[in-house]
């Protein structure tokens, strides 16, 4: 450990969500010594909502010996630019959907130190190799399940960023031409099937199309979510069983494809889905075996993220700062 972690022993993760923007102050071992919050749409225009950040923040920071133990702050971010660092066209965020935001200088100027910031998929790929299940592989792919379905490719132990700082929207490859509508305004693509959205929105399908028994028969069809499916999946419902083993089918299908990009070592899942394990897992990986180019079967490990819930985005987002 060099002289200047010594005397900055920490660094900052800020995990921005559509909902909740989620502070940790972190140290070189990617243990958490202080955190806090603040709500992200709460603010009407981003100064008000760096200057609540900036508030809360030296409030954790005086608690860790204040902002000289500090060595850099990481971002991780929708619709984050590495190279920019700045936040373009998030659609989910009330102050940054229709325009350019640059985070990463605002923050720096707010605090005095160096910040970098990237998406939030980059990040939870950047965490996993310092402190998750890939430490030690130097090619792999992050695929997160959440609200939407996002990637962080990592080769040759190098996030792949591509020529301006957008590669790896691997959630919105089309894998049904003819499919279902996405936010990202095409069609088919692999969000709209694989996402926690995407799975509610499989079982209203199934629902319609098929008589299968089902407790969810006994929701209203908006009210229905993952987290319900993966419940009756859980108690053996067939219907829920069902919309698992599609999900998982689309996703090992789309994974057999992305092998051929850059033959990972792993396929890394993190994300609220994942809760859904051996559901999503079993078929995931049949499918993929199946589907796969000769060359690669049998090679690619297929990993549940370590990292225990809002801890994981925000030492992913602590990674990018560590490389400062």
């Amino acid at each position: 450990m060099n002289g200047q972690t010594e005397l900055k022993p920490y660094v900052i993760g800020l995990d921005l969500g559509g909902t909740n923007s989620i502070f940790g102050i972190v140290d070189i071992r990617g243990e958490i010594k202080a955190t806090t919050a603040i709500k992200t749409q709460a603010y009407d225009n981003v100064e008000d909502y760096v200057k609540a950040s900036l508030d809360a923040l030296h409030i954790i920071i005086d608690q860790v010996g204040g902002i000289g133990t500090i060595k850099a702050m990481g971002i991780g971010a929708p619709n984050g630019n590495y190279y920019t660092g700045t936040i373009e066209f998030a659609p989910n965020l009330a102050w940054g959907h229709d325009s350019v935001i640059p985070l990463a200088k605002m923050f720096e100027e707010g605090l005095g130190i160096p910040v970098a910031l990237t998406n939030d998929a980059n990040a939870a790929a950047i965490g996993e190799m310092a402190y998750g299940v890939a430490r030690g592989m130097k090619n792999f792919m992050v695929i997160t399940l959440g609200t939407g379905v996002g990637s962080g490719i990592v080769v040759n132990g190098q996030v792949v960023y591509g020529s301006d700082g957008f590669a790896g929207e691997l959630g919105h490859v089309i894998v049904d031409k003819n499919g279902r509508s996405c936010g990202c305004g095409r069609h088919g693509c692999l969000e709209t099937y694989c996402s926690a959205t995407g799975v509610a929105r499989s079982a209203r399908e199934f629902l319609e199309k098929t008589t299968t028994p089902s407790v969810l028969r006994e929701m209203k069809p908006e009210d229905i979510t993952s987290f319900e499916v993966s419940m009756a999946a859980e108690k053996g419902d067939k219907l829920a069983l069902d919309v698992y083993e599609f999900t998982g089918r689309m996703l090992g299908e789309a994974c057999a494809n992305f092998a051929a990009f850059s033959s990972p070592e792993a396929f890394i899942f993190f994300g609220g889905l994942t809760k859904a394990g051996k559901l999503l897992m079993e078929p995931l990986k049949k499918a993929y075996e199946e589907n796969v180019l000769k060359i690669y079967q049998n090679k690619a490990k297929f990993l549940l993220s370590a990292l225990e819930g809002s801890s994981a985005a925000v030492l992913g987002a602590s990674a990018v700062g560590w490389e400062l």
